[in-house]
């Protein structure tokens, strides 16, 4: 990793030489990023270079580490009294007489913590971006509080998150930790992060890895057992915060930040799918999360609002939606809309897809677009990726839901029939996962596809031969694409809706009878769907909660369900049901 065009300068405090480095215009606020352990500020590198454009982007070497010299003795040389000072310096080096917006990962969010509740610097950070690293006194009072009033919930946090500091403890023991990393630990590392983390490690900066390493657990030493057992009262935030929590953190527990809110009156939250090392690995959506954070702080406009369902984990990212021009496709892009998602809708229909990104921004969406095109059309949705990769990025979420209905017996299904269902319901499918899903896989960021099956993949009929196959088909290709992409931190869902009250069955064709007998049929299927009127909002909301907790096969609406079991365990009775002709 490189800082290309970077600016280098020297700022001298408390004994010891900083090295900092800065891009961008000065003349743009200034964003401090603040390294964790045993990083350097190259590890900032990638998002560094995506905030260069819009603003002043400042990153130091903390002591002891990279290009900056080390405290002598090192003993007592890394207090976060001293860290402080530190900043400080760098602050009035970069930013005279401006506040600077503060962002810290790891130890680097554990001293910016520090910055950002003591009264000295208060004034001179405008906002605060914390991932990967609690206040030690926010988390001293967390402990306090499970050992003072213990519950078995709060025993079981307690106990987790123990498990999770084991290296805490390790960092403690004299002499160990130095000579672990100037050992084999020290040339492993990057190999270490490439397998647990799925982190870039072949370029990681090694040459003065083991002495930063070395230097850094008096980080640890210095501040941890005392600050734990002697917490502030007084740790409240003197800045917004935005908080990014890896959903994947090895180290960190979720809970650790219940209790936030009594410390930071002005937190917006934030969750990545993602585990420890988010600048390395999903360094798009941090960068495009900061710039949103900052940009609304420096207009004096509310923080992004994350108290919707699910906006904590969709906010600012874009999601492609296929047949969004009305009934599932619709209400699942106006859900991803209220949780703060940009939002792509297409469909065929040029009007609707308008229709859809018009209301999506008035829901909540920063932004949303319509694209018009065919989902069996390959060109079409070559032209569509094309489009959409250059104007508004790469997809973060996609969904194929663009689909037709079709039922009748099999032998009145003409071979034109069969090639319109698959080239929609399975080749659309195909279409978006290769187009937008190489891209996703492409970045290395993750991301996640969420196929629209149906109930009717796993559930035969003798009316549905052509219609259940592609569904099928689908689902089998969702299974196939996770296990391939799950390497490399994408998702792949399968929903399966059943009876579920959309304008597919006005839509749907029936084989075998005449235009009279086919408006009869149409109108029967939708007064029994209106009937049952199972509300695709529901489906919607599936999509998400599929998507935040990476399902991999979502049956929605009971018998949807109940049929998914009988698959499973009951399959012959399934198999008896579907002999059954329904009375159309």
């Amino acid at each position: 990793m490189s800082l290309k065009g970077a600016r280098e300068r020297t700022v001298s405090t408390g004994g010891v030489d900083l090295c900092v480095a800065e891009l961008g215009d000065p003349g743009q606020p200034t964003v401090v990023l603040v390294h964790g352990y045993p990083d350097s500020k190259e590890v900032w590198s990638e998002v560094a270079g995506r905030l260069a454009d819009r603003f002043h982007v400042v990153l130091y070497d903390v002591r002891g580490h990279g290009r900056s010299t080390a405290p002598r003795p090192l003993r007592g040389g890394f207090t976060l009294a001293k860290l402080t000072d530190d900043f400080l310096a760098v602050a009035d080096a970069v930013s005279p007489g401006r506040p600077v917006h503060l962002v810290g990962h790891d130890w680097g969010s554990v001293q910016s913590w520090e910055f950002a509740t003591v009264a000295r610097t208060e004034g001179r950070i405008a906002s605060f971006t914390s991932m990967s690293g609690p206040s030690l006194d926010h988390f001293g009072h967390w402990i306090d509080a499970r050992v003072k009033r213990p519950t078995p919930r709060r025993v079981g946090q307690l106990l987790g998150q123990g498990a999770k500091s084991w290296y805490v403890y390790l960092l403690h023991t004299p002499k160990l930790p130095e000579l672990a990393w100037r050992g084999p630990l020290g040339k492993r590392w990057p190999g270490i992060l490439q397998r647990v983390e799925k982190a870039p490690g072949g370029d990681y900066p090694t040459s003065s890895l083991p002495s930063d390493a070395a230097n850094g657990a008096w980080l640890y030493r210095d501040n941890v057992r005392a600050r734990l057992r002697r917490p502030r009262p007084d740790a409240y935030a003197h800045a917004p915060v935005q908080l990014i929590t890896p959903q994947g953190d090895a180290f960190l527990s979720e809970r650790l930040y219940d209790d936030l809110e009594r410390w930071v009156p002005q937190l917006t939250r934030r969750t990545l799918p993602a585990k420890h090392w988010v600048p390395r690995t999903r360094p798009d959506q941090l960068a495009a999360w900061i710039e949103q954070f900052v940009t609304a702080v420096e207009g004096n406009r509310p923080a992004p609002k994350t108290t919707a369902r699910h906006s904590d984990r969709f906010g600012g990212q874009l999601v492609l939606i296929t047949g969004a021009g009305s009934g599932i496709g619709r209400a699942t892009a106006f859900a991803f809309a209220e949780a703060g998602a940009r939002v792509v809708a297409v469909d065929r229909d040029t009007e609707a897809a308008a229709r859809t990104a018009e209301l999506s921004r008035l829901i909540g969406a920063p932004e949303a677009w319509a694209e018009t095109a065919d989902v069996s059309d390959e060109q079409a949705m070559e032209k569509l990726a094309e489009r959409v990769h250059r104007e508004y990025g790469v997809v973060d979420v996609l969904v194929n839901n663009a689909g037709i209905g079709l039922a009748g017996s099999f032998f009145t299904t003409t071979p034109d029939d069969w090639r319109k269902v698959l080239d929609v319901n399975l080749w659309g499918v195909i279409h978006g996962c290769r187009l937008f899903g190489a891209r996703m896989a492409e970045r290395g960021q993750g991301g996640h596809i969420v196929n629209i099956a149906s109930a009717a993949a796993f559930q035969p009929s003798r009316t549905l031969a052509a219609y259940s196959t592609s569904k099928a088909a689908v689902l089998m290709l969702s299974e196939c694409l996770r296990a391939e992409l799950a390497a490399r931190d994408i998702g792949v869902t399968a929903i399966c809706p059943g009876i579920v009250n959309t304008n597919i069955t006005s839509t749907a064709r029936f084989t075998g009878v005449d235009e009279a007998e086919q408006r009869r049929r149409q109108k029967r299927s939708a007064r029994l769907y209106g009937l049952r009127n199972y509300p695709p909002e529901k489906v919607a909301e599936a999509v998400l909660t599929a998507v935040t907790t990476n399902k991999a096969v979502v049956p929605v609406t009971p018998e949807a369900k109940g049929s998914h079991l009988l698959s499973r365990y009951a399959p012959r009775l399934l198999r008896r049901l579907a002999r059954v002709e329904p009375k159309l």
